[in-house]
């Protein structure tokens, strides 16, 4: 019977196959949202539900291959947090950033341990790269601050 299955295919559509590949890069996203590291999760903290300056940002979002730890769709901001195991796999980084700029969108990376131990100037970091991605965004929410 083996045999007889190994020579029947059942080619795709490519809009199946597309969808498949999705539906893949969807269940992914969601077991990672269930296994955040302590220094996604302290992030995350802070970015969710607009906490950050109004801004809203999606956490394990699926994009091609990849899977980006934070996005903000309306600035193109993507923030990568690195633990150890990204110290050997420079080659692997670059090639995810080159795609993920290709898309449109800034990367910003952290390491695991500022996240953790520098909280405050991994946010600051943020808001720089906020303001200097939506300027005329950053002065509208500014001036509706102040009054």
């Amino acid at each position: 019977m083996k045999r007889a299955e190994a020579e029947v295919t059942y080619p795709l559509s490519r809009v199946r196959e597309r969808v498949g590949v999705r539906a893949d890069a969807k269940e992914k996203a969601r077991e990672l949202r269930g296994q955040m590291t302590e220094a996604e999760s302290l992030l995350w903290l802070q970015l969710k539900g607009r906490r950050f300056q109004g801004f809203k940002f999606r956490r394990q979002r699926p994009l091609g291959p990849y899977i980006l730890d934070f996005v903000c769709l309306e600035a193109g901001l993507v923030i990568e947090i690195d633990g150890g195991q990204h110290s050997g796999q420079q080659a692997y980084d670059q090639a995810r950033t080159a795609l993920i700029e290709a898309q449109g969108l800034t990367v910003i990376r952290f390491w695991n341990h500022e996240v953790m131990n520098e909280t405050p100037a991994v946010l600051e970091k943020i808001w720089q790269t906020l303001q200097a991605l939506t300027p005329t965004l950053s002065r509208t929410r500014e001036r509706g601050q102040d009054t």
